[in-house]
């Protein structure tokens, strides 16, 4: 692997980055379904395709509808 010499706080940054992504991918799978309505899936599918670690107020509301309506609801 390459190294690319990151100051520990940079570290620290993309390790929370990385968690954050993981725990957002965790959420979706728990949701996903090959039975799902095919607009749930697609939207999961977007939400898993963000480049970001976070989602916005409203992406977080429909994630949690979801969970809630197909029993993945776990808080983070």
């Amino acid at each position: 692997m390459k190294s690319f010499n990151y100051l520990p706080q940079e570290c620290q940054q993309m390790h929370q980055i990385s968690d954050a992504c993981g725990g957002l991918r965790l959420r979706i799978n728990r949701v996903y379904s090959s039975s799902l309505e095919e607009t749930v899936k697609s939207l999961l599918q977007s939400l898993g395709k963000l480049n970001r670690p976070y989602l916005t107020a409203v992406e977080e509301k429909l994630l949690n509808v979801l969970e809630s309506e197909y029993g993945g609801n776990i808080t983070p």
